[in-house]
């Protein structure tokens, strides 16, 4: 089993496994490698030393990174700068989303009304809005929230 380090065009780094190399290669061909948080299809492998045991010496602690301090200014925080651990936690994030909503699809802003009138009862559910729709909800009191879920949170990863 070979697992390589791998890259989408937006930064995000994943980890794929693969019976060997030309597997690897296969799959990419066909567009089968995709990005688990945009599903970008447009893989690059990145550089990855193997991990050689070469004694029972006490691993190097790692450098603490100071990503805490990106939050906090005024500037927005890309995916792409965000430590593994935080993508890992954000795809997680979004396959809880999905397993706990009912995908609605283009009917999100009427279904939304409909259970905010009374009409049907209220549930947990996702779809596609256009910017004018959502914000028509919200002028209607009805809270709404855009939430980008990759394809990934959507499907079990195999």
């Amino acid at each position: 089993m070979k697992v390589l380090d791998l890259q989408c065009q937006h930064g995000h780094v994943f980890e794929g496994w693969f019976g060997s190399e030309d597997d690897f290669q296969s799959q990419k061909q066909r567009g089968l490698v995709q990005c688990p948080l945009c599903a970008d299809i447009h893989i690059d492998k990145r550089l990855s030393a193997p991990r050689l045991n070469l004694g029972a010496r006490e691993p190097a602690a790692a450098p603490v990174a100071s990503s805490v301090s990106h939050a906090a200014s005024d500037t927005p925080v890309e995916a792409s700068t965000l430590p593994p651990a935080l993508q890992a936690a954000w795809l997680q994030l979004a396959r809880k989303v999905v397993a706990n909503t009912e995908d609605v699809g283009p009917r999100f802003a009427d279904e939304a009304r409909r259970m905010h009138h009374g009409e049907i009862q209220e549930r947990a559910i996702r779809g596609q809005a256009t910017a004018q729709e959502a914000l028509q909800l919200l002028d209607e009191g009805i809270a709404v929230m855009p939430l980008p879920l990759p394809a990934a949170a959507k499907e079990t990863l195999q």
